[in-house]
């Protein structure tokens, strides 16, 4: 195996940020991480738990983040929201890879300007469902068709999935916004997020109340599918899971409409659910976002650019990892 820098996940003494430690240590046992965080005793315990791993105090008020000159990073995953852009500057001034799931569609400016003007190494934009979990589903399931008109994908997490403070702070200040982007008949506009009548239809048949929402996928997809109508709909609430007194899980549904190759035209609805919650799908994702990047599946690692996760990841080599990390991800009745 080439030896490889350490792979930085800032925010990984977190609860999704550990979990992504942990599911990258359990496809790379040899692979080389550093915990990054402010707290230095938390970083240590993740670190000393996954093995081959160092703890790193991250100061996102300085440039350098705090680290030291001659300290370098294969790829930098950044699982906290970053309100300098300090930890972005720092991948494109030393040509480090870097991912980010927590910006929200009406922040993405910032990153993009800063990314324009360096523009050194690839800059996967994860902010998408469950950090790009929605959008390879959808290209998995896509290829059943020969054109996609529309693609309208669900998503209810449970209330007892928040995660972290971290998370919970990420939720609030993303789900704030009065009106959220969609494509309608290959016309963007927005809506407003808390349109009457919204709901999401959980596996199990019961309506729960939602909202419109715009994860990356929304403005992703209609590129890489060609579908002229792509729309969100998220809700916080019980699973079907938990309602079956059960523990919670998170639930995806994806519909997508179209020409199949069959010749046929209609709709076609799928379901994506874990029974753990949000955060082993997203750990998973980011965990196969970072092998690409790196390169760490034996392939070429990406030139610099813009990315997101279904452009890097291969679909239906994602959608096999989450069934065997336990997702159960078919074509609904």
């Amino acid at each position: 195996m080439t030896t490889h820098k350490p792979v930085l996940i800032i925010g990984g003494a977190g609860f999704v940020g550990a979990l992504a430690a942990r599911t990258l240590r359990k496809l790379h046992p040899k692979l080389p991480i550093a915990i990054g965080g402010r707290n230095l005793e938390k970083a240590e315990a993740v670190a000393k738990e996954i093995g081959n791993a160092e703890a790193v105090v991250i100061d996102l008020n300085r440039k350098d983040l705090g680290v030291a000159a001659n300290k370098g990073f294969s790829a930098i995953a950044m699982f906290v929201y970053d309100d300098t852009l300090n930890a972005l500057h720092y991948a494109q001034t030393n040509a480090v890879p870097y991912l980010s799931v927590s910006t929200g569609i009406q922040e993405i400016g910032p990153e993009i300007a800063l990314y324009a003007h360096k523009a050194n190494a690839p800059f996967l934009m994860g902010s998408s469902w469950l950090g790009g979990a929605a959008s390879l589903a959808v290209v998995h399931f896509a290829r059943q068709f020969e054109t996609v008109d529309s693609i309208e994908i669900t998503a209810l997490l449970d209330e007892h999935d928040m995660g972290g403070p971290a998370a919970e702070a990420d939720f609030t200040r993303l789900t704030m916004m009065s009106s959220t982007l969609g494509l309608e008949s290959g016309k963007w506009h927005w809506n407003p997020s808390g349109e009457q009548g919204r709901s999401v239809t959980s596996v199990d048949g019961r309506q729960v109340p939602g909202l419109s929402y715009a994860p990356f996928d929304v403005f992703s997809l209609p590129v890489t599918t060609g579908a002229e109508t792509v729309l969100f709909d998220f809700a916080l609430g019980e699973t079907a899971s938990r309602h079956r007194g059960e523990h919670f899980s998170t639930e995806i549904t994806i519909a997508i409409s179209g020409k199949r190759k069959d010749g046929t035209e209609g709709r076609s609805r799928y379901e994506f659910v874990h029974p753990e919650g949000q955060a082993p799908v997203t750990a998973l994702a980011v965990a196969l976002a970072v092998e690409r990047l790196v390169g760490l599946d034996g392939k070429a690692a990406p030139a610099p650019g813009l990315y997101f996760a279904e452009m890097l990841v291969e679909a239906d080599h994602a959608i096999k990892r989450f069934k065997e990390f336990g997702a159960s991800i078919k074509q609904a009745a």
